[in-house]
């Protein structure tokens, strides 16, 4: 009777051991994942753990190679020492002359799935650097600079090896910064080779007078007013100038929302303050709910202490963002709610719109998480 006692609590304590193995596992990667990959619009997580014994095995789907080593140092780390990571990393399974692609459009649509019924979630502009996911022959899921993940048509892209992308980071390059333009086959002349818009990056061909020859990503030769470009590498030498990030912002007044927009072709709210930002050589993160997550933070309700240029954060009554705009002076802000517009945080002012539940200031912030100078950007430089 005692030797059966015995045979039942050892088995019981090897199930309960297991069990803890696999328990333990189970957070390991829980708090990884929320340290990581925290957020699905910016990293592909899709990873469990099982037991077999002391056997931990790691299954499922990550975006990057880098998350997948992650998981193994993690385990490791944590005493694990029997781990069979078979996680699939879908970047891994890209060709390598289509890991990288530059937009070649003025502007390029990403949606949140891989068709053209899909829902809007951004917008690339053209010469913006993107790293490919996964591919097909009609739709590329991509990450932009700003790490979000969207799916966009091929026919957008130009794709381009690790050897080509650095060719292209050497290159003189000119960005511009024209509320809108076009490229032209010759100097003053009619015919458009392409719309251009503000942001969009071309290589350097030649110039004629007052006009420049530029190469979109796809190699197409045109010609625009030097008046409207930078060269790319003294334009991003620039430090954030509020004046300017305003200036762009007042540019759009009147224009219309589009959910997704994030061009000065049309925005929505958050897009207005990407593209206004961006103007000055600042990338931030791409929805009003990251953006809020960034930035020396402020009180909605001490909105008096805001400085021109902060962001605004407005949303529901339980505290969920999903609105922003950016501060003027005197309790003004700026923002994209049904076109761009301004209004007033004051509720005395005839143009009082809503409370804010936070702000954030932007100034004095550049180089911490997801708010990054371009030419600290490594897909750019």
């Amino acid at each position: 009777m005692k030797k059966i006692f015995k045979l039942l609590w050892v088995a019981l304590l090897s199930a309960s051991s297991v069990s803890m193995v696999a328990a333990n596992a189970t957070d390991v990667l829980s708090n990884l994942k929320s340290r990581i990959a925290p957020d699905k619009r910016t990293a592909i997580w899709d990873v469990k753990a099982t037991t077999a014994g002391s056997a931990v095995t790691v299954t499922g789907t990550v975006g990057l190679q880098e998350q997948k080593d992650a998981i193994s140092k993690e385990l490791a780390d944590k005493g694990f020492s029997n781990v069979a990571n078979k996680v699939t990393v879908l970047h891994n399974a890209v060709p390598a002359d289509k890991k990288w692609a530059l937009v070649k459009l003025s502007v390029a649509s990403m949606r949140c799935e891989g068709k053209h019924a899909g829902e809007m979630a951004t917008q690339g502009i053209m010469g913006q650097p993107v790293r490919v996911i996964e591919c097909s022959s009609d739709w590329y899921r991509v990450q932009t600079p700003d790490n979000y993940i969207s799916y966009v048509p091929s026919s957008s892209l130009i794709c381009k090896t690790e050897a080509q992308m650095k060719a292209w980071r050497a290159a003189k390059r000119y960005i511009v910064t024209t509320y809108g333009s076009r490229l032209v086959t010759e100097p003053a002349g009619d015919e458009t080779v392409t719309d251009i818009v503000m942001g969009n990056i071309l290589e350097y061909k030649a110039e004629n007078g007052e006009w420049i020859q530029l190469a979109t990503p796809d190699g197409r030769l045109g010609w625009m007013p030097k008046s409207e470009v930078a060269e790319f590498s003294e334009w991003a030498k620039q430090d954030l100038n509020l004046e300017l990030v305003l200036k762009t912002a007042h540019r759009m007044m009147g224009s219309g929302y589009l959910w997704g927009g994030t061009s000065t072709k049309v925005t929505d709210c958050s897009g207005l303050v990407k593209v206004s930002y961006f103007s000055s050589g600042v990338i931030l993160a791409r929805d009003a709910s990251q953006q809020a997550l960034y930035g020396l933070k402020i009180k909605g309700n001490e909105w008096q202490k805001c400085q021109f240029g902060d962001l605004l954060f407005f949303g529901t009554k339980s505290g969920r963002v999903t609105h922003v705009g950016i501060y003027m002076r005197d309790g003004k802000f700026i923002h994209c709610s049904g076109q761009v517009k301004i209004n007033s945080l004051d509720p005395k002012d005839p143009s009082y719109l809503y409370s804010a539940l936070s702000a954030s200031r932007i100034a004095g912030q550049e180089g911490t998480p997801y708010i990054t100078y371009v030419r600290n950007h490594p897909w750019y430089f």
